[in-house]
């Protein structure tokens, strides 16, 4: 069996290879979609509302969208957002669903019979590291402190995600808490609908630590609400320099999870170019700009054929992970 820093290695390398970084120049600087319809898989306060939302507010104040509007229909870990854009296809050439490495995750684990190949693939778009945070008034302040309140008390120091048993907050709790030498199966976690609901518990004192995405950790702790302990960047993001990472901590952990949008099946081929035309504009504004450094998100962008290769290369690798930390 290989190790664990062996395949987590896998994991980023295969990320960092079919992920494009940088800036897709698109001429022109006018309006290249009337409306978009953001469709969001889970509620208020999470991941992928923050990221349609940021993306929506980015594409409409830069003007290369018109306008957007947002849904948020919860339920079946995304899978019955993905069941309503794939049923009401054909009134859905308006509608893109935001989405991230879950949608790998949880068809791997039959969460939803769907999965991102039932889609039309329109781009990946930014990349979140994910953060380990406690509530401002708990007595860990470092990974140090929750690895040692887990080894006294296992059962009495759970950890928290916005996601189901074996989805990404899951996913990335385990690697933590294996790179930190503890056994991952041990793990007692909570799963919440949304990250919202995953804060109430946090602050309630139902779980001792909320796993996360930096992203939602940022606007927790500038609103004084949390700590964050740890982050699985390689280093420091300059949108929250306090945060540091598990690395310099001594527990060699790294992920980033992609986020990106989906169409349609059956997507018109020129709904998806212009789609994919405004994302790749998009890079280029002041708009976006501010919005990506608000949240310390990474800049990606990959398209068609090179976001479904990533994808089923994704696919392949954590499926091979989530067998060795025995969630499959």
């Amino acid at each position: 069996m290989k190790s664990f820093n062996m395949t987590r290695r896998v994991v980023m390398a295969a990320a960092a290879a079919a992920l494009t970084l940088g800036t897709p120049a698109v001429a022109g600087g006018h309006q290249i979609v009337d409306s978009i319809h953001f469709l969001i898989p889970g509620g208020a306060g999470g991941g992928w509302d923050g990221t349609a939302r940021g993306t929506g507010e980015a594409l409409t104040a830069a003007g290369l969208v018109g306008s957007a509007s947002y849904e948020n229909m919860s339920g079946g870990g995304g899978g019955k957002a993905i069941g309503y854009l794939i049923e009401n296809a054909e009134s859905q050439h308006g509608t893109l669903m935001v989405n991230s490495t879950p949608i790998v995750i949880r068809s791997l684990t039959g969460v939803f019979p769907q999965n991102f190949r039932d889609l039309t693939l329109v781009a990946g778009t930014i990349g979140d590291y994910a953060a380990m945070v406690v509530g401002k008034d708990s007595p860990v302040n470092s990974m140090a402190d929750l690895v040692a309140a887990y080894q006294a008390d296992p059962r009495g120091t759970a950890i928290g995600g916005g996601s189901v048993p074996g989805g990404l907050d899951h996913l990335v709790a385990a690697i933590v808490m294996k790179a930190a030498g503890e056994n991952p199966a041990d793990v007692k976690y909570i799963p919440y609908d949304a990250g919202g609901e995953a804060m109430a518990a946090l602050l309630s004192g139902e779980i001792a630590a909320l796993s996360t995405g930096f992203s939602e950790a940022i606007a927790l702790a500038d609103a004084g609400e949390v700590k964050i302990i740890g982050i699985t960047a390689p280093e420091r993001v300059s949108s929250y320099a306090d945060a540091p990472t598990m690395i310099e901590q001594g527990i060699d952990a790294e992920f980033v999870n992609w986020r990106g949008f989906f169409g349609a099946p059956d997507l018109p081929a020129d709904k998806l170019a212009a789609y994919q035309a405004a994302f790749a504009k998009m890079y280029e504004t002041e708009e976006w700009e501010t919005v990506r450094a608000q949240n310390g998100w990474v800049n990606i962008y990959n398209n068609g054929d090179d976001f479904r290769s990533f994808l089923e290369n994704q696919e392949q690798v954590i499926g091979d992970l989530m067998r060795e930390l025995g969630f499959l």
